[in-house]
């Protein structure tokens, strides 16, 4: 992380307790998925990365800083191009609205930020995102923090030692592909593998 965005330095954060999006069990509220199924937005995967990371830096209304400065966003674009980092997408008439990015190591996936100019763009993301998560074998989703956006999907804070052990458990899978879903995934098909997994 970086204290703002004109700051160089860059720092590690290992919180003594982790906020962590369970893949089993996430819950979908009725009203999201209502909004799912009725498709409002493209959800494209990978299409728009370095649009996505600049969207999430930017200001918004009640937000007058990030930590994601110039040298992290260069280093999430490295990834990308290296295949080790993702986007998820969310399009309404050619316009990108919302979106998240992460990094993928194993079976585990590290949402780094979200951002959202329409109504439930970035929760459409991540429901988008768990379902590929799951259909991919993937068995962590770190999201860093519990913030009351990620709360109703039942993120949980659990200790440090247990996200290591999660962690290390995350990094022996093999098989995990970030790419097992089809990419134009309807939203149905989304539910569908969210509540096979629950």
């Amino acid at each position: 992380m970086a204290d703002a965005r004109e700051d160089e330095r860059i720092f590690l954060v290992d919180p003594e307790r982790r906020g962590v999006i369970p893949l089993r069990g996430f819950h979908v509220p009725r009203r999201l998925a209502r909004t799912v199924r009725a498709e409002p937005f493209q959800v494209r995967i990978d299409t728009a990365f370095d649009a996505v990371v600049e969207a999430c830096a930017g200001l918004r209304p009640g937000r007058t800083e990030t930590w994601i400065n110039q040298p992290i966003q260069a280093m999430y674009g490295a990834l990308y191009r290296r295949g080790q980092a993702h986007s998820v997408e969310c399009w309404r008439d050619g316009e990108l609205v919302g979106g998240l990015y992460g990094v993928t190591l194993a079976g585990a996936f590290f949402g780094e930020s979200m951002f959202s100019t329409a109504r439930d763009a970035s929760k459409v993301a991540l429901i988008h995102l768990v379902a590929r998560l799951i259909v991919g074998r993937f068995t962590l989703l770190d999201a860093q923090f519990i913030t009351e956006h990620l709360a109703q999907f039942g993120t949980r804070e659990i200790s440090r030692a247990e996200y290591r052990e999660r962690l290390a458990d995350a990094l022996a899978v093999q098989d995990a592909d970030f790419y097992r879903l089809v990419a134009y995934a309807g939203g149905e098909a989304v539910l569908q593998a969210i509540s096979q997994a629950s």
